[in-house]
């Protein structure tokens, strides 16, 4: 039962992987430097989650918990980015903006403020699925096992 819910952990970490990816391809989140981080982040934990997946070592896990981490770091810059800019374009729009105000018009602005919390909560799946892994533990497993 353990290894079937740690499988299912790991799908979902795949399944928001390919989606986040999609829909940043789709709204052309590509227009800056910056914007480029969370398409990296994504092909770099793709690529760790399939080595998890095929070969489930003390390394690769290491690793993908390295990059899960890293999702969490991106996505709070990812928040604290959209704030930013949301903020900055209500104070364009009514310099006369402050405190409660000015918040609630970045948190609704045109940028989705929370939208890379998505990510860090991929960090959080990828890492609950590696805590007290069995390699970890010195037990190991197989790709049949992973199959489950």
């Amino acid at each position: 039962m353990r290894q079937s819910l740690r499988q299912l952990l790991l799908a979902l970490v795949l399944i928001g992987i390919v989606g986040l990816q999609v829909e940043l391809a789709l709204l052309r989140h590509a227009e800056s430097a910056t914007q480029w981080i969370p398409h990296i982040a994504l092909m770099i934990g793709l690529i760790a989650t399939a080595a998890v997946y095929f070969r489930p070592a003390t390394a690769t896990l290491r690793v993908f918990q390295a990059i899960m981490a890293a999702f969490l770091l991106v996505g709070a810059i990812g928040v604290c980015l959209h704030l930013r800019g949301n903020v900055e374009f209500a104070l364009e729009r009514d310099p006369s903006l402050t405190g409660a105000g000015l918040i609630w018009k970045a948190l609704r602005g045109a940028t989705p403020a929370l939208a890379p919390g998505a990510l860090a909560q991929l960090g959080l799946l990828g890492l609950l699925y590696s805590y007290k892994h069995p390699v970890l533990a010195g037990r190991s497993t197989t790709v049949a096992d992973n199959v489950d």
